[in-house]
């Protein structure tokens, strides 16, 4: 494994990087302009064809950076599944599918398919048998196609693991290693994590070739600059005699009653919503 990779200052313009015109027009109309520390961190070594562990926590901007790095590598008129995404939970896998929709929707004629538990086996069979490039999914159902053959991954040439220490912590460790056994040798792998215990030292060292480590450490809050905490509370108040009253009161540091009547004065008592600001 290189020397990790933690300047978190690096931040850059997506236009300095060698995307595509499409996806660069796409993330101008998104107002993605600069990227966010681990973007700017692991985009260039990802694109770059390079293995890359990523340290960052949910936020950071991590489905964007492997999501663009997906896009950018992936063959459109190549009808093949290129890459896979593993993620912990089927709505951290939706999340992500929907991310790279949004991301790839300047390119046409790119099939994302979403492959979770919870969800009918049949269906996804049928999907499978249209074809995709994309597949994002969680590793209980993945492997589950894997071992029936129903998802044959001879043409994947990019896997990457998103928050792989939530995976561990769930107990998929054998279901990875059985969908990874199954992958070709010669691939680019991405791995995602909030933590890196040795567990996912010791994955790593298995899976990957000559990783490149991004950490984006936490950013640390003066609590004296947080000057805004939100408590909503509804609390019924007897105001007779109004009718469809708002009255709206803004101090300085943002205290604000709403006041609202029914329309027929008799059925119901009015509420005051109080927002506070600390």
């Amino acid at each position: 494994m290189s020397a990790p990779i933690n300047n978190d200052k690096a931040t850059l313009a997506f236009s300095s990087l060698n995307l595509h015109q499409d996806l660069l027009k796409n993330l101008s109309t998104l107002g993605y302009q600069e990227m966010t520390p681990i973007q700017a961190l692991s985009l260039p070594e990802m694109l770059a064809g390079k293995d890359v562990i990523a340290q960052g926590k949910t936020g950071s901007g991590k489905t964007a950076a492997f999501g663009l790095a997906l896009l950018e590598k992936l063959q459109v008129k190549r009808f093949r599944i290129q890459s896979m995404v593993l993620c912990p939970t089927r709505e951290l896998a939706d999340q992500v599918a929907k991310e790279i929709r949004k991301l790839a929707r300047a390119v046409h004629n790119i099939k994302v398919l979403t492959l979770c538990g919870g969800t009918s086996f049949g269906p996804q069979i049928g999907s499978l048998e249209h074809g995709a490039h994309i597949i994002v999914g969680t590793p209980g159902r993945i492997e589950e196609h894997v071992i029936k053959g129903t998802l044959k991954l001879h043409d994947l040439n990019l896997l990457i693991l998103d928050e792989a220490d939530r995976m561990l912590e769930m107990g998929f460790e054998a279901a990875l290693d059985n969908i990874i056994e199954r992958t070709p040798l010669e691939r680019q792998t991405l791995l995602f994590s909030a933590t890196f215990p040795k567990q996912i030292q010791t994955i790593s060292e298995s899976i990957m070739t000559e990783p490149v480590m991004v950490k984006v450490a936490r950013v640390k809050i003066n609590p004296i600059l947080v000057s805004t905490f939100f408590m909503l509370t509804m609390i019924p108040i007897d105001l007779p005699h109004y009718d469809y009253y708002y009255l709206i009161i803004l101090l300085s540091r943002l205290l604000f009653f709403v006041i609202q009547k029914k329309k027929h004065k008799q059925s119901a008592m009015p509420y005051m919503m109080m927002v506070l600001a600390f």
